[in-house]
């Protein structure tokens, strides 16, 4: 308590704020509601100057519901600070239930009713839907009354099926929110459930997920492999329908490809993503549709920006027609990788108009850490980018 009253210790998770909030005997929605009164902790303690003096006898006698309040709102000062703006947005913890699912079971997420395979089959409906419309907080609240949902319905295949779906959407949502130890966590669970299913696409799309954990580790090299041998198995299973594989292994080759871009693999990421569109393209031919394409088109743009070729990122980018992508979150996506690769290039104008096209597409999108750390850096140029502060602090960048 003491530390963090003198800024030495900071706020920066729930548990914590929840002890804080027990031992000052506040509830913890009236804690998070209080103002950031910067100016009201530093006036709390008289100030020591050249004619002061303050006693220990009268520090000894501070008011104990003073100090109380004075803590109250010193807590709340440091968690708001460590969360950001954000937080008006998506909530102080928008991942905590999916937390508390993962850590305590599902007891605490389980239905009010009684779930049918019908129930299940639209949850994963809405979830997908949720995730490509950019409706990170809906989908963060509902998840975890799926997910159990999902494990009390149908054969152990089944309900192992629709829960490893689950788990997947909730890797990628814990990407976007930027939540790495759960994004381990998930990916795990996704797994298991995935390999009980035994369903090989729902497997596949488990070891990407895998493979997204292992990268944000920095684990590169174990990071593709796992891509590289599940796209290899899955195209050697007949079982599968052949536009399914196909498709499968150009996602799965797109991010092998992406991950060895961020270990700086330029010969490999480059073989890697070509393999990517050759899949996509045969899967298109087969199917009669080009998804898979326009998303390897997508994963090549971020492969140029991670290798350092800006340019060659920009003037792919011209040739992809942003309306064209399918989904909000894919054109959010294409505009802040746009953002990321003129931020490169030093184009502070142009790199402001893509995040504001980002914003427009799917506005929780420019929540992501890559957004808040691409509108820090523009703010130095606030006086030439009308707009940019207010902006950042939608994006709930820090303003030092």
């Amino acid at each position: 308590m003491s530390q963090v009253e003198r800024d030495i210790q900071q706020v920066k998770d729930v548990t914590l704020l929840r002890r804080m909030a027990d031992v000052l005997d506040v509830d913890l929605g009236e804690l998070m509601a209080l103002p950031q009164p910067a100016a009201a902790r530093v006036s709390s303690r008289p100030r020591r100057g050249a004619s002061d003096t303050l006693t220990s006898t009268s520090v000894a006698e501070e008011d104990d519901m003073r100090r109380r309040q004075v803590m109250t709102v010193a807590t709340a000062a440091l968690f708001a600070q460590s969360v950001g703006p954000q937080s008006a947005h998506a909530g102080s913890a928008p991942l905590a239930e999916l937390e508390d699912l993962l850590l305590y079971g599902t007891s605490r997420a389980l239905p009010s009713t009684h779930p049918t395979h019908q129930t299940v089959a639209s949850s994963l409906k809405a979830s997908r839907q949720e995730f490509r419309t950019a409706r990170y907080d809906v989908l963060a609240r509902a998840l975890p009354t799926r997910i159990a949902t999902a494990q009390a319905v149908g054969t152990v295949e089944e309900s192992a099926g629709a829960v490893a779906q689950l788990y997947n959407l909730a890797v990628r949502l814990c990407i976007k929110i930027g939540d790495n130890n759960l994004v381990a966590i998930t990916a795990d669970r996704a797994l298991t459930a995935a390999r009980l299913s035994g369903d090989p696409l729902i497997i596949a799309e488990a070891q990407r997920m895998v493979s997204s954990a292992w990268r944000r580790q920095e684990r590169f090299a174990r990071a593709t492999d796992i891509v590289v041998v599940a796209a290899e198995e899955l195209l050697a299973d007949s079982g599968v329908p052949e536009a399914d594989r196909l498709a499968t292994r150009g996602d799965l080759y797109a991010t092998a490809a992406y991950t060895a871009a961020k270990s700086g693999d330029r010969a490999y990421a480059h073989s890697l993503i070509d393999e990517a569109a050759d899949s996509a393209a045969a899967a298109g031919r087969t199917s009669g549709q080009d998804d898979g394409v326009a998303g390897v088109a997508l994963h090549w743009l971020s492969v140029h920006y991670e290798l350092g070729d800006a340019g060659r990122a920009i003037a792919l980018a011209r040739t992809i027609d942003p309306a064209a992508l399918p989904t909000p979150e894919r054109r959010a996506r294409f505009f802040t990788d746009v953002a990321r690769a003129f931020d490169r290039w030093g184009k502070p104008e142009s790199c402001f108009k893509a995040l504001l096209a980002a914003e427009k597409a799917a506005p929780q999108e420019i929540q992501r850490g890559v957004v808040r750390d691409l509108a820090s850096g523009l703010l130095r140029h606030d006086r030439t980018l009308g707009g940019v502060r207010a902006f950042a602090g939608r994006a709930g960048a820090r303003f030092d």
